[in-house]
């Protein structure tokens, strides 16, 4: 009996093996189509690097932080830029577009106001849904005095990838 027993365990052990051996493998080639999409040429990285100054404004006289914008980032103001981020409504008209999700977004108090910047579409018709991560290009502007806007925006700007 423990030979027969055997017999069928030697078998069955050849049988596993030998299906698991592998087979003889076919490298199939699937030709992908080339995206050419803009590059960014302005990181949120890049925004985050600012720092503030505290200076008194008539509508705040108890002082206020104001940014104090980076030379590279100057270099770019009103030059043509790319941008990827992800669309924020602010009103049925305007949108922003942000470092992050609308739940972890600046005005959920996860960030803060150097990872958003306000849109001004070329096509003010075009309307976004939230969170829809697009690709943009358009005008770079900062803003350095106004605490009542946004510190960068992007202006006649154009959809280049959704």
């Amino acid at each position: 009996m423990r030979k027969v027993f055997f017999l069928v365990t030697v078998l069955f052990s050849g049988f596993l093996l030998a299906s698991l051996a592998s087979a003889p493998q076919h490298t199939v080639v699937v030709a992908q189509p080339v995206l050419h999409t803009a590059a960014d040429t302005l990181s949120w990285k890049l925004l985050g690097q600012i720092q503030y100054i505290k200076k008194p404004s008539a509508d705040y006289p108890e002082g206020v932080m104001y940014p104090l914008i980076n030379s590279t980032l100057k270099a770019k103001n009103h030059k043509q830029v790319v941008m990827s981020g992800f669309v924020i409504p602010i009103d049925n008209k305007s949108y922003a577009l942000s470092k992050n999700v609308f739940a972890s977004c600046f005005f959920c108090g996860q960030a803060g106001p150097e990872t958003i910047m306000g849109i001004k579409m070329k096509d003010s018709s075009k309307k976004f849904k939230t969170d829809q991560y697009v690709t943009l290009k358009g005008n770079f502007r900062y803003n350095d005095n106004d605490v009542d806007d946004w510190i960068y925006h992007i202006e006649d700007a154009v959809v280049v990838s959704k």
